[in-house]
């Protein structure tokens, strides 16, 4: 890796929980020059504008919590438990550092939906991985049998990571796990409920 690469990948690092807790619009260059360290001439030196540096610490948020989802998921071998993963990851996120301003999709998605088309194509393209990849795990479990025959693979994604991200939003907004706490009951319902 060379100096200018190390130097990219240290603004990113410092900057992703700012702009994950304070979101984009929220984060100032003063903040950035804060977290790094660094001088303006620096931050642009590497990076063309504060939306380049915001669309790389949500790229690398992203990669965060995907990494902590597939450790976890690695060490499944049933389906129903790989599901189950998602459940104990966000339920325990005040646990996980990327986590603690909440799940980056969700605050970059509400941030952006009507106001950055980049970071909202960013925030799109994130739903639909994690949309395919929940989808994957029903079908695996439906074709070794261990899912219910018949069972809907994308609404089944789809209410799952609704109650997930809303149960994540009543928690940061509130401060309190109840919402969560109930959205994850709810979330193992569902999975119980395509359980064979």
């Amino acid at each position: 890796m060379s100096k200018a690469e190390k130097t990219r990948q240290y603004i990113i690092e410092k900057t992703a929980p700012i702009f994950n807790m304070k979101g984009y619009a929220g984060t100032s260059i003063n903040d950035i020059t804060e977290a790094t360290g660094l001088t303006k001439g620096s931050i642009y030196g590497n990076f063309e504008n504060k939306d380049e540096v915001a669309l790389a610490a949500f790229d690398y948020n992203f990669a965060k919590v995907s990494s902590i989802v597939k450790t976890k998921m690695a060490a499944k071998h049933h389906t129903i438990d790989k599901l189950k993963v998602y459940l104990t990851v966000f339920l325990d996120f005040n646990n996980f550092p990327i986590l603690h301003g909440g799940c980056p999709v969700l605050n970059t998605a509400i941030e952006s939906d009507d106001t950055h088309g980049k970071l909202r194509a960013k925030a799109v393209s994130a739903i639909e991985k994690w949309y395919a990849n929940i989808e994957g795990i029903v079908k695996e479990g439906i074709n070794n049998g261990q899912i219910k025959q018949g069972t809907n693979a994308k609404d089944f994604a789809g209410a799952f990571i609704a109650l997930i991200e809303g149960g994540i939003m009543l928690a940061k907004v509130t401060g309190k796990m109840h919402g969560l706490k109930a959205a994850v009951k709810q979330a193992e319902k569902m999975i119980t409920d395509i359980a064979t």
